[in-house]
């Protein structure tokens, strides 16, 4: 059932091609692991179908290194050589750990997530990718380095076909109201419950 069947039809003046080519904006919230990991895969979805995927991390130090930035690197090289698949761009947007900030002071990462946003704002104006992912962006939101009521604004008002993926704890209620898929992830079990560190390749 790749497509799936809606449980009503809106009355919207709109075509059913038209509903289900629309650009969505979605949000992975919550306080289980798997956020970033659902949104990743949509985004090789998305990659397979030829789009340009634009990712956008804004609190992860550009030293750490997760599994899926080699991946999709890796997916960017092989469009750039065969053509296969889409063009990737992948941005550290901001700056140190949101549970430490070791390096810089709170104005040096909220002004480092700011000129993240504004980095996005011009990307979407110029309708350059077609799927964002904006990686713990729900955390300068909470913390008031970027304006909630702008963000909402700029997703509700960008042109052409756009997805936008947002991930993160705690989204807004704003957010959540304007954004057309909402998940939020809870937690029934995990390793770390019964003292089990994080490994390689489940959580990096």
């Amino acid at each position: 059932m790749p497509q799936g069947q809606p449980e009503q039809i809106p009355l919207d003046g709109l075509t059913t091609r038209q509903r289900r080519n629309r650009p969505l904006t979605i949000v992975h919230t919550g306080s289980m692991k798997g956020k970033s990991t659902a949104a990743f895969g949509l985004a090789l979805r998305g990659w397979n179908q030829g789009w340009s995927i634009g990712v956008f991390q804004f609190v992860k130090s550009a030293k750490w290194k997760v599994g899926e930035e080699a991946a999709f690197r890796a997916l960017g090289r092989i469009h750039d050589e065969s053509g296969e698949g889409g063009a990737v761009d992948w941005q550290k947007m901001g700056e140190g750990w949101s549970w430490t900030r070791k390096s810089g002071t709170e104005e040096d990462h909220a002004a480092a997530a700011l000129e993240g946003w504004r980095e996005i704002q011009r990307r979407l104006k110029a309708e350059e990718h077609q799927l964002y992912v904006l990686d713990e962006f729900t955390y300068p939101m909470k913390w008031g380095w970027v304006d909630v009521d702008e963000v909402v604004a700029t997703l509700k008002e960008r042109p052409g076909y756009q997805h936008v993926i947002i991930t993160g704890r705690n989204a807004d209620p704003r957010l959540i109201e304007a954004a057309d898929l909402v998940v939020e992830m809870t937690k029934i079990k995990h390793p770390m419950d019964e003292g089990q560190k994080g490994q390689r390749g489940i959580e990096w």
